[in-house]
């Protein structure tokens, strides 16, 4: 065998070796999680077996920790890679030293799924019932979640462990321990949290064209707005992590002392960027790239702050359940009580889990989130960020139970859609500038379009409205025939927000409670007739 055949076989096995490797090194976590679960003492409270079940519990809170990594992690810095203010490599790090920290120092110190009301835990007057319940609701979510990450779906994970526990609970107690009133809000949730996150960011995205893009002078138009804009961005952000990531910290800060507290950072971040690029003005390119260069470190930050509010607050999905297993085995407490404290063995398991999985497999995700519905730079990637933060302050103080996953999704569609309108307006003002000149005089109908492009928002209606008083519709110049016009618009409608990852994700939402609920009955099904 020739040496160009031999390197033209490892070339083609190569991906499988990359996987080989993913699947090994994951592995080695989930071992790790075993034998170190394996270590603690075990004072069952009337549970047989009861150091068997904790080390089972925590080798799947370990598997979902890694799923939560793998899948929901990329939303926070998908659109930072995407726009290419950071590197794959880099978002990595990141994410996996925020997402750790956010968790290990603010993790949250209740089961969120028990405390919020899912399901009655008074109907669970059998612990050993109890456990497995959890269990089965634990695998079941990290087996949807395994399953939308191989698809390429960012789903939510609050949403899929609030499915699989209401699942297992309706198959271990009845239809009657359901609370329809917490699950009718997290119905609602599935509409509010991309609606929302997709008005947001339109509507920074349109303000950021309206005050730099559309202007003639970029440069000195982005010396005036975008301090003020990374002004806003870091109040926002100061308040968005006060109060959802640093809540177990600082306990008794209220909303208005987070507000305040974001209010005067974000004066300071104005104030100090304004005296910045007012003496560097002349060094700024009059040109969107210029202008999108500005944007780099806002967007690094946002990601890591994004990261530490994802780690400290839905840590708790992967190590929830987990929590609750741990104290229904260890410790003889009433569960109708509603909160399980987490010990900081599970916190780590968590922690170490999502930044494992989020190295192993959120790549995939991250081009996703960041590349594959549709294309974004700098400014863009901003107004998704701003809109993730800022509709996740309104709908907790609106007591709305909304997903971040959904908001930052909804936010790229957002952007995009928007860029699909204006692209969209702007072919028919072409239309309508062309339609005003005669067929044989395409110079001076390319003379006119180039100062078209080039004016202000302003100068573009003016422009309009002289051409509409000088003359009455004409034939188009260019003789594009309707359906031909037609299929362009189409064609560049697709370019811009791809159909094909609109279904499919919006898909994958829609099913993920009933998804997870029914897995989730399925395996609590399955194991009490096992054990």
């Amino acid at each position: 065998m020739k040496l160009k055949h031999i390197s033209e076989i490892e070339k083609a096995t190569q991906p499988s070796q990359n996987e080989l490797f993913r699947f090994g090194v994951a592995l080695l976590f989930i071992i790790g999680v075993m034998l170190y679960s394996s270590t603690l003492e075990i004072a069952a409270a009337g549970i047989p077996s009861g150091g068997l079940l904790l080390i089972v519990a925590a080798i799947i809170g370990g598997y979902m920790a890694m799923n939560i990594g793998a899948n929901d992690v990329a939303n926070n810095v998908g659109p930072a890679v995407g726009s290419q203010a950071i590197t794959m490599g880099g978002a990595l790090l990141i994410a996996a030293v925020f997402e750790m920290g956010g968790a290990l120092i603010a993790g949250g110190d209740v089961v969120e799924t028990i405390r919020d009301g899912i399901i009655s835990p008074s109907s669970m007057a059998d612990r050993e019932v109890f456990v497995w319940l959890m269990m089965s609701a634990l695998l079941a979510s990290a087996l949807w979640l395994n399953f939308a990450t191989a698809i390429g779906a960012p789903v939510s994970t609050t949403h899929s462990i609030v499915g699989a526990v209401l699942g297992a609970g309706i198959t271990a107690a009845g239809w009657h321990v359901v609370n329809w009133e917490v699950m009718t809000s997290i119905v609602v949730s599935w509409l509010v949290s991309p609606l929302l996150g997709g008005i947001f960011a339109a509507a920074f995205l349109y303000l950021i064209k309206r005050c730099i893009t559309y202007q003639q002078d970029m440069a000195a138009a982005a010396a005036r707005a975008v301090p003020i804009l990374v002004g806003v961005m870091a109040a926002v952000f100061t308040s968005y992590l006060l109060l959802k990531g640093l809540q177990k910290l600082l306990p008794a800060l209220g909303v208005n002392a987070a507000l305040w507290s974001g209010l005067f950072a974000g004066l300071a971040v104005f104030l100090l960027l304004r005296l910045l690029l007012r003496s560097r003005v002349a060094t700024i390119e009059n040109s969107k790239e210029g202008v999108n260069r500005l944007f780099t470190l806002p967007l690094i930050f946002s990601a890591a702050l994004l990261s530490v509010a994802h780690g400290a607050n839905d840590v708790a999905n992967a190590v929830g359940p987990l929590a609750a297993v741990t104290q229904a085995i260890t410790e003889a407490a009433d569960m109708g009580g509603g909160q399980a404290g987490i010990p900081l063995w599970v916190m780590l398991v968590g922690a170490l889990g999502i930044s494992v999985g989020l190295a192993l497999f959120g790549p995939r995700l991250i081009r996703t989130v960041g590349s594959e519905i549709t294309e974004l730079d700098k400014m863009r990637a901003y107004c998704i960020a701003m809109s993730a933060a800022i509709t996740v302050i309104v709908a907790s103080q609106l007591g709305l139970p909304v997903s971040s996953s959904h908001i930052a999704v909804g936010g790229v569609f957002g952007v995009g859609f928007l860029r699909e309108y204006l692209k969209a307006s702007y072919v028919r003002l072409e239309d309508e500038i062309r339609a005003h000149h005669e067929e044989g005089d395409i110079p001076a109908v390319n003379d006119f379009l180039v100062r078209f492009k080039a004016a202000s928002l302003k100068q573009k209606g003016v422009m309009l409205a002289e051409l509409k008083m000088q003359s009455k519709l004409k034939l188009d110049p260019a003789n594009f025939s309707k359906p031909e016009r037609k299929g362009l618009k189409k064609y560049y409608r697709k370019e811009l927000v791809k159909r094909s990852q609109i279904l499919k994700i919006v898909a994958a939402w829609i099913i993920t409670v009933p998804a997870s609920a029914l897995l989730a009955s399925a395996l609590f099904y399955a194991l009490g007739k096992v054990m």
